[in-house]
């Protein structure tokens, strides 16, 4: 619910921070102090478009904040998690407009799309009455408050299901039998391209092996010449060579330790490293030996590498890829060579689907209808009771054997008339905006329960009805407020007197420029305010008196 907000430079507010509790509670005041200002502001923390005319004149941007507790908002709380929001048990909305038309929208702290605010806010705010929340004129809203009236979340969780997995057979289907005229060229080029690689038969590992073995190959000449002068060097040189240099300083060295035990270290890292130098000497020799100069081996290997960097060109890989570009050649290949035994299969798949799918749909709609009739006949009577005598309401549910959605194959429309006599129209052709209001009151009335939206504004609500069909709008409002968060925007006392929470707004001039202000009222307050609405600009005694009866008669009912 809204707990808070906050509104800052907007229209002719300077600043104002407002706490609002759960149920409900009534806005008051007279004509042009503002009420509607408020509302401006609401929407357009909620996403509605920016106007830089609304900044108060002199500051260079407006900002409103809106706060609200989501702690039994779930489906609030799994978009937020889903959008990496930081979903806790508060929403900080925030939007902020600049005179050069900038806005920028904020989600908890984090910026956002002004599409990612007004999607957030039609989960959180539903207002109704003559602005542009007014969702129930929606398509898809009208069918989400019947399914969520009519409770058959299983029905509705199977039809989803079914559509899904229909739509990935479709889909498969849809690509082989597109692909198909070019299936017999596909093959062709396929089958000679794996034909060649089966050919060249490349091993794992082989183009590396290859090119060491190439680099040894291009290099024996230089690598033989090097490695006899190292064992020149070494050991074969008569006149000076390492080995024996080393075996006499290891030999002198060792006869001083004889005398002195300070050089036995020394005279043993000698001997090891003469044994080390030995060693190395034996390798050396053994690979010397290997190298092989005959040009014929290197003539094969560069021969082999050549084949390889051909065909690699030729698929456009490098040559360590062509053993994976193989295995999806062939497995292409086997998928086309057996594409009609796919495509038998995904067709009767599909088939399958389809008719689980409309037998689905089907159970849905048959469940939509029977509780449409119910939600018709309760609304209907709800109307009754709100001035709109002889009004009816109805809900059009039509199946459309062409239409597949995940949502069934219903188009489903809300109608209704006011007035005893007169054909229903759709909603969003309903002139007034008072009696939208009420038959949305009507609505919200009856479907409240199961809502997702538990945060409801009507403004204007009582426009046209006086007495006691105002103090019957009064109580139903009121009993909406007991399980939902409800705002109301009232010119008439018999709504107000109802409300849980009572907000005066109030036109102040400061100078040539007015300033609006809310105060939350206290009970004496109230009552006086109440009192003005009875009787206008002169409050009396009776006036006052009446007003007490009225709070007190909604406070104990």
């Amino acid at each position: 619910m809204l707990t808070h907000l906050t509104i800052r430079n907007y229209a002719i507010i300077d600043q104002l921070e407002l706490a609002f509790n759960h149920g409900l509670t009534a806005l008051t005041g007279e004509t042009g102090a503002g009420k509607s200002i408020l509302l401006g502001a609401l929407g357009l923390v909620l996403g509605d478009r920016a106007d830089s005319d609304s900044i108060k004149q002199g500051s260079d941007h407006a900002e409103v904040v809106a706060e609200f507790a989501i702690n039994q908002l779930n489906n609030v709380s799994v978009w937020l998690v889903e959008n990496e929001l930081n979903a806790d048990d508060e929403c900080i909305l925030r939007r902020r407009v600049a005179v050069d038309g900038r806005s920028r929208a904020y989600i908890n702290g984090t910026p956002v799309t002004l599409q990612l605010l007004r999607e957030l806010g039609e989960m959180l705010i539903d207002i109704h009455g003559q602005h542009e929340h007014q969702s129930l004129m929606k398509a898809v809203v009208q069918r989400q408050l019947l399914d969520d009236f009519s409770g058959h979340r299983e029905l509705m969780e199977n039809v989803s299901n079914v559509y899904v997995e229909l739509k990935l057979v479709e889909e498969q289907l849809e690509h082989l039998q597109n692909s198909t005229s070019e299936n017999n060229h596909r093959i062709d080029l396929l089958r000679f391209q794996t034909q060649e690689l089966d050919a060249l038969a490349l091993r794992e590992h082989e183009v590396k092996d290859l090119n060491e073995q190439h680099a040894r190959l291009a290099n024996a000449e230089r690598l033989t010449s090097n490695s006899q002068q190292a064992l020149d060097m070494l050991q074969q040189n008569d006149e000076h060579n390492i080995q024996s240099s080393l075996a006499r300083v290891q030999h002198s060295i060792q006869q001083l330790a004889e005398l002195d035990d300070a050089l036995e270290p020394v005279s043993e890292m000698l001997n090891e490293a003469l044994t080390q130098v030995d060693e190395a000497i034996s390798e050396l020799q053994h690979y010397t030996d290997s190298l092989d100069l005959d040009g014929s081996e290197l003539a094969e290997v560069e021969q082999r590498l050549q084949a390889i960097h051909d065909i690699a060109r030729k698929h456009r890989v490098e040559p360590e890829t062509l053993i994976d570009v193989h295995h999806q050649l062939v497995q292409e290949l086997n998928d086309l060579d057996h594409a009609d035994e796919r495509l038998d299969e995904l067709l009767k798949n599909s088939a399958k689907l389809n008719q689980r799918y409309r037998e689905a749909a089907e159970k849905l709609s048959a469940s939509r209808k029977l509780f449409a009739a119910k939600l018709d006949k309760k609304i209907t009577q709800a109307m009754q009771t709100l001035g709109m005598r002889g009004g009816k309401f109805l809900i059009k549910v039509v199946s459309s054997a062409s239409k597949t959605t995940a949502h069934g194959v219903d188009n489903i429309e809300f109608e209704v008339t006011a007035n005893s006599g007169q054909a229903c129209k759709a909603l969003s052709r309903v002139a007034s905006g008072g009696e939208l209001a009420r038959i949305s009151l009507a609505i919200q009335m009856i479907t409240a329960s199961h809502s997702k939206i538990h945060s409801l504004i009507f403004d204007e609500v009582d426009s046209g009805v006086g007495g006691g069909i105002a103090e019957i709008v009064g109580q139903h409002l009121r009993a909406l407020g007991t399980a939902n968060q409800v705002l109301c925007i009232t010119h008439l006392p018999q709504v107000a007197s109802q409300a849980h929470q009572h907000l005066r707004v109030l036109k102040q001039s400061r100078g040539k420029t007015p300033r609006t202000q809310v105060e939350i009222l206290d009970d004496k307050q109230r009552i006086e305010e109440i009192a003005r609405m009875l009787s206008g600009v002169t409050i009396t005694q009776q006036s006052l008196a009446h007003a007490e009866e009225m709070i007190s008669r909604a406070e104990n009912s």
